[in-house]
C-alpha cells in the first residue's frame, strides 16, 4: 500500500502542477493519472488501497466539507434562502425527466432503466464545487449576492436527494416497487442532520472554551483532530441510525463547522480554516485520484457517440432547470449563467453508485456505468475549467458595489 500512495501522491501532484502551468484546472491531471494507474491501464495500485477507496474518498471529502462549514457566511446565506433550497432538487429533478424522456430513444432502455441511469447521473460533485465556491467566499467574489454559499448549500444536499430517488428507481427495476416512505425521509435527514451537526458543534465549542477559562490550552492542531474525529462519528451515525432515523452525514458535518464558526473566536476558527486547507493539499489529490482509478477505459471506449449526446441532453434540461430556481432573485444573466455552469460537474457519487446496477444483475447495468465513466470523464474538467475561467467575468469582485 506504501507504494501505491507514493504512486498516488507523487504522480498526482506532479500532473496537477502540469496543468496548472497549462492554464488548466488541477482535477484534470490526478483524474488522468487515476486513470493511467488503476487497473484499466498500468494496473500499479494496490487491491488494498483499492479496497478501500470509497472510505479514502469519504474521508477527503468530509475534510473540504469542514473547510467549508467555516468558511460559510450564514448572513449572506440568508439572503438566497428559497433558491439554495430549490437548487437542491430542481435541477436533479429536470436531469432524471430529462434520461426518462430520451435515453430509451437513444440508448434502448426500459423507463425504469432510464430513470435509475438518471438517478446516477442527476447528482453534481460536491468534491469539484465545494473547493471552489470556498476559494470564491475567500476571495469575496459573488458574496454579496450570497452566490457560492447558495451554489454550495445545493450541491450538499442535491446528494441526499439524487441517492434516495436511486433507491427507489432501483428498487423499481428490480420489482419491489416505489417506496413512499423514502421520498418523506428526505425533508428528516435534511433537519436531523443539521440538528444533530450543531448539537455537537456547540459541544465542541464549549469544551474548548472551558479548557480555555481554566487554563488549559487546546492547541489548533489538536483541535483539527478533534472535529475531524467528532466528523468521522457523525458520517458513522448516517449508518448507525439507519432504519431508524435518516441522517444526513454530509450535512452534520457542514452544520458543526458552521455552529463551530459562529461560536469559537473570529481567530480561532480562521486558524482552523487554515489548518484544513492545508489538509485539502493532501486529501484532494487522494480524492481524485481515486476517482480516475474507479474508471474502467474499456467501457468508456465502448460507451459511442449515443452516451456522449444523452449526457449532453440531459445537461441541457438540467441548465434549464438552474435559471428557475433563480427566478424572482436579483441576480444577473451573467450570475444565473455562473450557476449553470456550477452545476455542471459530476464525479464523486457517480464514481460511488455508477456500479450498483451492473452489481445488483439490472440488464443496464453495464450501460449505467459506462454513461457514469464518460460523465465523469467529460463534465468533471469541463465544470471544474468553465468556473475557474469565467468567474471574474461573471460574478462581483470584492471590490465592486
Amino acid at each position: 500500500m506504501l507504494t501505491s500512495l507514493a504512486f498516488v501522491f507523487l504522480a498526482g501532484l506532479a500532473a496537477a502542477a502540469l496543468c496548472q502551468q497549462l492554464h488548466l484546472p488541477r482535477i484534470i491531471g490526478m483524474l488522468a493519472v487515476g486513470v493511467v494507474l488503476g487497473p484499466s491501464v498500468l494496473n500499479v495500485l494496490d487491491d488494498s488501497i483499492l479496497s478501500i477507496s470509497a472510505d479514502l474518498r469519504q474521508m477527503a471529502l468530509i475534510i473540504i466539507l469542514l473547510k467549508a462549514g467555516l468558511s460559510l457566511n450564514l448572513a449572506d446565506l440568508k439572503k438566497v434562502g428559497r433558491p439554495a433550497v430549490l437548487m437542491s432538487f430542481v435541477p436533479a429533478s429536470f436531469e432524471i425527466v430529462g434520461y426518462v424522456l430520451l435515453a430509451p430513444v437513444l440508448l434502448g432502455l426500459t423507463r425504469t432503466e432510464a430513470a435509475v441511469m438518471g438517478a446516477v447521473m442527476a447528482a453534481v460533485s460536491p468534491a469539484v464545487v465545494v473547493p471552489r465556491m470556498v476559494r470564491l467566499m475567500e476571495e469575496g467574489w459573488g458574496t454579496k449576492q450570497g452566490i457560492p454559499q447558495m451554489v454550495m448549500a445545493g450541491a450538499s444536499c442535491d446528494d441526499i436527494f439524487v441517492i434516495v430517488l436511486f433507491s427507489t428507481f432501483l428498487g423499481m427495476a428490480q420489482g419491489q416497487g416505489a417506496d413512499l416512505a423514502a421520498f418523506a425521509s428526505i425533508p428528516v435527514s435534511i433537519v436531523s442532520g443539521v440538528a444533530l451537526g450543531a448539537a455537537v458543534g456547540w459541544a465542541l465549542s464549549a469544551f474548548f472554551e472551558t479548557a480555555y477559562a481554566h487554563a488549559h490550552m487546546v492547541r489548533n492542531s489538536m483541535k483539527v483532530i478533534v472535529v475531524l474525529g467528532m466528523s468521522f462519528l457523525l458520517m458513522a451515525a448516517e449508518d448507525w441510525l439507519e432504519g431508524t432515523l435518516p441522517l444526513s452525514g454530509l450535512l452534520a458535518v457542514v452544520s458543526m463547522a458552521c455552529v463551530l464558526k459562529l461560536r469559537c473566536a473570529p481567530g480561532v476558527s480562521m486558524r482552523l480554516s487554515q489548518k484544513f486547507g492545508k489538509l485539502w493539499l493532501a486529501a484532494e489529490v487522494i480524492l481524485f485520484v481515486l476517482v480516475g482509478a474507479a474508471v474502467d477505459v474499456r467501457y468508456t471506449l465502448g460507451a459511442g457517440l449515443g452516451v456522449v449526446a444523452m449526457i449532453a441532453l440531459a445537461l441541457v434540461f438540467r441548465a434549464v432547470g438552474v435559471p428557475l430556481c433563480l427566478a424572482g432573485t436579483a441576480l444577473t444573466r451573467k450570475e444565473r449563467l455562473f450557476c449553470v455552469i456550477a452545476y455542471l460537474p459530476k464525479a464523486t457519487v457517480q464514481a460511488a453508485i455508477g456500479s450498483v446496477p451492473l452489481a445488483a444483475g439490472l440488464a443496464c447495468g453495464q450501460l449505467v456505468l459506462s454513461v457514469a465513466v464518460v460523465a465523469i470523464l467529460l463534465t468533471a474538467p469541463l465544470g471544474a475549467l468553465g468556473m475557474d475561467l469565467t468567474y471574474k467575468k461573471l460574478l462581483q469582485g470584492p471590490q465592486e458595489k
